[in-house]
């Protein structure tokens, strides 16, 4: 094993530091890679990362694309009526630029579903914060109820937008004793940085737990999970992982509608994805390659951080409900991300699978395939890269009093990494 500190990285952002009588007070955490460890494939082509053959990955993806329709158990309520709807740019599972609505409010049993006509229905919907946009009903079988989410009073709306799914295989795959390495070696620094691991629930293994990583507020840590709680919330499509529809309003197909069979399809096309990867012209610039300097030296990379590792192949995880394949393990990938929880002064105060202390943080996002990006931060709300690094506070503040005090040339170095990414 050897010690990996990013240390070509170091050196130049040292001797740039000299240069410029610039102080580093940032390392970021150290990660352990085998020395027998390979690069995760990575493009935007839409190839398999060889977990499964490229006829499958095709398959897969075409479910991944598919329009359900109310007949397959769509609604009451939802968001959309396929994945690629809200995972799209630049490919099928990538991200886009879509938000879905959720809302905080210290009182979630105050959300209903109502329906309006002759029968008048009135649910408590309990602990849920996600307010969906569309509804099956009034149609020509309901004309006289509508289907409705309404947020109880005072509710603080929390938009979110659709999170890049490509590469997640290799995410997935990441031991959780890393996750929880890197958390120690943020917090013990006491430099303001500390990100906090949280353990949900694994749906396909009752009982299991695992380190939290997917998702806004790393609500799910399998993508089998995930794909079930997106299934269920983002396209009302019930499964045996969660049988149950929100609300039985105009709900004419029986639960559980689907027979998992699509979620299993859902997780391992993600799990067959590349990585995002990089536009290497840009990177190979000497401007990129300062701008990769600059960012590690003023402290991003605390928290976005440039290299993970994935667990060996033949590692049982998910509960035992999955093993880690050859495809998957052992592999080195850049998400400049470390899918933990902090709070950067932009949370949202919604808790979902966490502790009370997780209602202002959010998962760091990960910056592969940022250049495709034309809204940032978890809520949209960014449309310059700039300008999303200035809205970071809390945990971030000395981070952004360096990135202020850049030099110009320093600032544009900087963007053009950035926008290689």
């Amino acid at each position: 094993m050897k010690k990996v500190l990013m240390a070509a990285i170091l050196i130049v952002a040292l001797c740039a530091a000299a240069e410029s009588g610039r102080r580093i007070i940032f390392e970021p955490p150290a990660v352990d890679v085998p020395e027998d460890a390979t690069s995760a494939p990575s493009g935007f082509a839409g190839e398999t990362n060889g977990l499964v053959g490229q006829d499958t990955h095709d398959d897969d993806r075409e479910e991944f694309e598919e329009v359900e329709e109310i007949e397959d158990g769509v609604g009451p309520v939802y968001n959309a009526a396929s994945c690629v709807e809200c995972h799209s740019t630049p490919i099928a599972g990538a991200a886009s630029q879509v938000t879905e609505l959720r809302v905080a409010s210290r009182d979630y049993k105050r959300f209903h579903k109502k329906g309006r006509g002759r029968n008048w229905h009135n649910q408590e919907l309990l602990s849920r914060s996600l307010v969906n946009d569309r509804t099956i009903c009034p149609s020509f079988e309901f004309p006289e109820t509508t289907a409705l989410v309404k947020a109880p009073k005072g509710a603080v709306p929390a938009p979110r937008m659709s999170l890049n799914l490509l590469g997640d295989g290799f995410v997935e795959a990441v031991e959780d004793s890393l996750l929880r390495s890197i958390a120690e070696q943020q917090c013990s620094k006491r430099d303001g940085i500390c990100g906090e691991v949280i353990e949900v629930p694994i749906l396909e293994s009752e009982g299991a737990v695992r380190v939290g990583r997917f998702g806004w507020k790393n609500q799910h840590a399998s993508l089998v999970s995930f794909s079930a709680d997106a299934y269920l919330n983002e396209m009302g499509i019930t499964s045996p992982l969660l049988p149950e529809d929100v609300t039985d309003l105009c709900d004419t197909v029986a639960d559980p509608e689907n027979d998992g069979e699509d979620v299993e399809g859902f997780a391992q096309f993600i799990r067959a994805t590349e990585a995002p990867a990089r536009d290497l012209a840009l990177a190979a610039t000497p401007e990129a390659q300062r701008g990769e300097a600059v960012f590690e030296q003023i402290g991003c990379a605390n928290c976005h951080l440039p290299l993970l590792v994935t667990a060996p192949a033949g590692t049982v995880i998910n509960g035992g409900a999955f093993t880690v394949p050859d495809a998957l393990g052992n592999k080195t990938f850049h998400p400049y991300g470390d899918f933990l929880l902090h709070n950067v002064g932009t949370g949202d105060g919604v808790v979902q699978n966490g502790p009370q202390s997780t209602a202002n943080k959010l998962r760091t996002a990960p910056l592969w395939g940022l250049r495709f990006r034309t809204r940032m931060m978890h809520d949209g709300q960014s449309v310059t890269t700039a300008n999303a690094i200035l809205r970071h506070r809390r945990e971030a503040n000395k981070v952004v009093k360096q990135y202020r005090d850049l030099s110009r040339s320093d600032r544009d170095d900087l963007m053009a990494f950035l926008n290689s990414l």
